[in-house]
This record gives structure tokens, sequence and C-alpha cells, in this order.
């Protein structure tokens, strides 16, 4: 699996892990803009809620002046003190590229730390859980309630619905009393914008599960502190029957089609910095992958974040989520090629025949050109003859070298015929 980077340079996100914790030291002219917020005298935990499949970033958004590095704590919810582990790497220093981050991947080998914000690539419904800002000493500044939902249907709506959250709700009463203890809710994010101008495109926006009640843990900081995400710690454990309510995040997507903007032309440095690499400003990145046969491939777009529109298209057909996934249960039946609720084009698993040229739109305009080949893979234990192609390639050699043999023949033969004219007229004229 290999996204392109967001520049025409190949410049790889580095994650370096220490043998001991992991941490990030800030440059000294920026420590000031890092402790100019005061941290809570009482740890709270900020509820945050996203679709499985994007990218998260988690910023760090206090600590004190005298620290100049921070480390990542992370534990399940519910999860006790002693289970709080914080997210290192034993095998010493590495460089890790994120974008080779393999999909099911643990925790620890798709995060990274930048400007002491965590990264979490592709999360995972496991990945839910207390992550918290702290030092080396374990000191303890900021804290965060992940709670990551996976989208198990995605609906086509020709029209658009009403925004906020949905009609369907779940309600469970208390013993011997009329007030609900909670209502369960989906609430759907505003639609993004068109991912593709001039040509028609499509509409993205998620609905998340929430819960509203007034039995919610106080630790855990929220906009609305009657309200939270379903997944949340601040949710009680005697809230058993939530999870069977049937209230289920969800992916809706729409048509559109809007008309193409003029985009302000690049600064004169980004001009002259091109002109010195050899790349045309005004042409598109290009990015060169190959990849081996029978095998999941994962392709992300440059610069895309989880709010942003994406889109895909091979060579000049564009790639809709409404044609591949609508209808579908995601979470048992996928086609082979689909836009992953993380906005990544997944083949499962790239073929041959998928090599070719790819493009990638970001918030509607094209982002990237991803030029990828997909060659055969054999695995151990395989040989030349069992691959499917074998047999036709080999009808195919044997045809071009009947054909060549023929070519051969018949120029020999030519070459052959016209002497013997030649010297049979010679000899008349003798």
């Amino acid at each position: 699996m290999l996204p392109p980077f967001s520049s025409p340079i190949l410049l790889p996100l580095f994650l370096l892990l220490s043998p001991g914790v992991w941490s990030y030291e800030a440059p000294e002219d920026k420590q000031d803009a890092f402790a100019r917020k005061a941290c809570p005298a009482f740890l709270t935990f900020t509820n945050a809620a996203y679709l499985a499949g994007v990218t998260v970033e988690l910023p760090c958004h206090c600590k004190p002046q005298q620290i100049k590095s921070v480390v990542w704590f992370f534990r399940k919810h519910h999860g006790g003190s002693k289970e709080t582990r914080a997210l290192t790497d034993h095998h010493g220093n590495r460089l890790l590229d994120p974008n080779l981050v393999p999909l099911g991947g643990e925790l620890r080998s798709r995060f990274s730390i930048r400007l002491f914000s965590l990264l979490i690539f592709r999360v995972e419904p496991d990945d839910s859980g207390i992550y918290i800002c702290g030092s080396a000493h374990k000191d303890f500044f900021y804290g965060y309630d992940l709670d990551i939902q996976e989208a198990r249907t995605l609906s086509f709506l020709p029209r658009t619905p009403s925004e906020g959250m949905s009609k369907r709700r779940k309600e469970t009463k208390g013993f011997g009393s009329t007030e609900p203890l909670y209502r369960v809710f989906t609430s759907f994010r505003p639609w993004s914008v068109c991912d593709r101008c001039g040509v028609p495109g499509e509409q993205v926006r998620a609905g998340l599960c929430y819960v509203h009640s007034q039995y919610l843990h106080l630790r855990y900081r929220r906009a609305n502190q009657t309200v939270t995400s379903c997944g949340s710690g601040a949710v009680p454990r005697a809230f058993g029957q939530l999870k069977q309510s049937g209230v289920r995040a969800k992916l809706q997507v729409k048509s559109c089609q809007v008309t193409c903007q003029a985009q302000a032309p690049p600064s004169s440095k980004i001009i002259a910095l091109m002109a010195f690499l050899g790349h045309n400003s005004a042409s598109l990145p290009v990015f060169y992958l190959s990849h081996a046969a029978d095998r999941i491939l994962t392709l992300g777009c440059p610069g895309a974040r989880a709010n942003m529109a994406v889109a895909w298209d091979r060579g000049v057909e564009p790639i809709y989520r409404s044609e591949r996934l609508t209808g579908r249960n995601l979470s048992t039946t996928s086609p082979r090629l689909l836009i992953d609720t993380g906005h990544h084009l997944v083949f499962q698993p790239a073929k041959t025949q998928d090599s070719g040229v790819y493009y990638c739109w970001l918030r509607g305009h094209q982002a990237a050109e991803i030029r990828l080949l997909v060659y055969a893979h054999l695995g151990r234990g395989q040989s030349v003859t069992s691959h499917p192609d074998f047999w036709k390639a080999l009808k195919t050699v044997l045809r071009s070298y009947v054909v060549m043999t023929a070519v051969f023949c018949l120029l020999v033969f030519g070459r052959a015929g016209v002497r013997h004219l030649r010297a049979t007229r010679e000899t008349h004229e003798d």
C-alpha cells in the first residue's frame, strides 16, 4: 500500500522511534507558542468521534513551559491505570513511512508525533480509547476520549435531506421512571463540497452515533455535557443495551455538479522552486508506483484529510462511490475496487489489468496523477506454469516466433531468387 506524497518531490513522512519513550522536542523558538494555554488542574478528556479509515490528528493543546518534549499515552475505555501504556517502539530507532502502513496493522505501527500532535493513520474501531499527552515522567497535561465508529452501510440520496440529527431515535427508560435513561440518535456532519468541478461529482457526509443522557461521566468534556458519542468512555457501563439499539454510523452520498473556478496563481517563490526542480508549475505532480498482483493495494490522495472532499478517476473514467457501494453492507460484502470512508482508493486485491493512470481530486480540483503498474507475482511454492496467463502468453510467443521465422525465410529465399535471376541473365548475355 503506497499513497503518494503531497509534493512533486517524494518526501516521506518520517516516524522516528526511540528505544525509550517516543517523544518530540520542539525548536527553541517554538516553545512559547505551545505553552500559552494553561493546562487544567484536573485532567479531563475531550470527546472526539471519527469514521474508521481516516487519519486522525490529536493536538496537545497545553503543556507547562518548562516541558520541551511530550509523550503520548493510550489505554482502552474503562481500563485501569495499570493498562495505560506509552506509544513506544521496543526495537530501537527506525524510520517508518506512514504511507506504507498496512490496513489492520497494530496501533504502534500506525502513529506519528509531529509538533506535539499525535497522528494516527487509518484508524480502526479498536483504536478507540483514552489518549493522553504527557511527559516521560508520566505527568499528564491533556487528554482525548477517542471514539472510532465503522460505517456499515452507504446510501445514495438524490435529494438533500434535512440537516442535523436523524429522526431515528432509541429511548430506554429507567425502572419506575417516565424519564428515559438515554436517547440514541445519528448526528450528521455538514455535506462536503462537490468533489469534482466541470463534470458530475459527489458530495459525502458522515453520520455518527450519539447518545443523550443526564447520567454521563463528568470527567469527559463535551460541548454539550448531556451528549456524547456512543463509544465514549463517558457512557456508563449500565447502558449495556446501547450496542443493541440499532443506531450505527452511516455514510451518505448525493450527486452534484459545479463549475470550475479560477485558482489563484502560485507565488513567485513556488514557481522558481518548481523551475529549479525541473517541474512545470501548471502541471499536476506525477507519481509512479509498482505493486504486486493479487495483494491489497491502497492509494491515498496527497494532502487529504478526514473532512475534505476526495474523488478518483481512472484515466478519463470517473470512479463513483454511488455506483460501487450503494445498498451494500460494507462489513460483509465489498467490491474489488472501492473508495473507503477514509477517501482511499482500495483494490481488493490488485490485478494486472488495474495498471494505468489514475487521478485524484481534492476539494473539487485535480491534485495528482498516479501511474500504476501492477505486475504478476509468484508466491512461494508456485511455478511459472501455474500462472493463469501462462498458456496464453506461451501461445502468443509461439505465434510471434512462427511469424518471425516465416518472414525470415521469405527474405532469405527472396534474396536467393534475385541472385539466381541475375546469374541467369549474365549467362545469357555471355
